[in-house]
């Protein structure tokens, strides 16, 4: 990211570009030729995604079992669209029963795989399989699952998946990786009315990002050479080996935190091992025993959100900070503020 900055229309940047969107179809475990990376965070990912396939009156059905479930469906009303959403209790996944009697006419079945706000994992074939049976298109959100836990986007039946740099291929923020179904290409194509948003619209992303490199804005030159080496050493890792490590680690993290008297909130049999919300020993005060890790030792770990907030962390253990020593000195830190 340090290197001297190329022009978005340079030779040597536009063949860079085809290298991500070569190893972000590897990542993302498809053959969509609508691959590439969208300029802003994964919330960008989100509306993309959701600008692009829905239109007013669409029906939209939306999972919802946290934070980042609630904003899809906020971002489903401002595109126009009729949301019909399906609750489930938080740390729990929303069960596929509980979709069906909402699918009837839905244009679109959004959800999240990896919730960042519980910690819990979304089983995704079921619901999936159940939405396209229906017909409606899928829409799921990877931004902490990509790289970190297994995400199979073709072989699940998904049409748009979506991520974010930060969390487990280990770039910083400002990219979203994003992924389109020729299914969903056709029901972009076949839109009545414009995209909303001229900036996130793909049928004009794509003349950029394909053959044609018909400019559109100017790209985050430097993102991108962080997101090529990063997609790198995920790709020299191997996707396998990495989905092994997160999930050994996690559990290694798990049992120990456990011992200190720490409490998953995900339900058993559906906590994610990258990103564990733990309510605290004790009742102790989590957001000045944060500050103190963060003060003492320097390690941030994130606050609880909603029902969560003031009584739980959120432990990410991602991608290159998903290692022995980190989470050895973790521990050591935790157990000095705990006294």
């Amino acid at each position: 990211m340090a290197r001297p900055l190329l022009g978005h229309l340079d030779p040597e940047f536009l063949s860079m570009m085809d290298e991500v969107r070569d190893m972000l179809r590897r990542t993302f475990k498809t053959a969509n030729e609508t691959t590439f990376a969208v300029s802003g965070t994964g919330s960008a990912g989100m509306e993309a995604a959701l600008v692009n396939l829905l239109e007013p009156g669409d029906i939209a059905v939306v999972g919802i079992a946290g934070v980042f479930g609630e904003r899809m469906a906020e971002v489903a009303r401002r595109c126009g669209a009729q949301v019909r959403e399906v609750r489930a209790e938080w740390g729990t996944p929303i069960e596929p029963a509980r979709i069906v009697p909402h699918l009837d006419g839905a244009k679109v079945l959004a959800f999240v795989h990896a919730e960042t706000s519980t910690g819990t994992r979304q089983p995704v074939e079921p619901l999936a399989s159940l939405g396209r049976d229906a017909g409606a298109m899928i829409v799921v959100d990877a931004v902490t699952s990509l790289a970190g836990i297994p995400v199979e986007t073709d072989a699940w039946g998904v049409d748009v998946c979506y991520s974010g740099t930060q969390k487990c291929l280990s770039v910083p923020p400002g990219l979203a990786p994003i992924t389109f179904s020729p299914r969903a290409v056709e029901a972009i194509a076949a839109r009545r009315s414009p995209v909303q948003s001229w900036y996130l619209d793909v049928s004009l992303l794509t003349r950029y990002w394909g053959s044609e490199r018909v400019y559109h804005h100017t790209a985050p030159i430097s993102m991108l050479l962080g997101l090529h080496e990063g997609l790198r050493l995920v790709l020299e890792e191997g996707l396998e080996t990495r989905w092994a490590r997160h999930e050994r680690l996690g559990a290694v993290l798990a049992k120990e935190l456990d011992a200190l008297g720490f409490e998953q909130f995900a339900q058993d049999g559906f906590r994610l091992p990258q990103l564990q919300a733990v309510r605290l020993p004790g009742g102790r005060d989590a957001d000045a025993l944060r500050r103190e890790l963060l003060d003492r030792f320097d390690v941030e770990v994130g606050g609880g959100l909603g029902p969560l907030a003031g009584t739980a962390w959120r432990i990410g253990l991602m991608g290159e900070s998903c290692h022995e020593d980190a989470i050895e000195f973790l521990l050591d830190a935790i157990r000095e503020v705990l006294g």
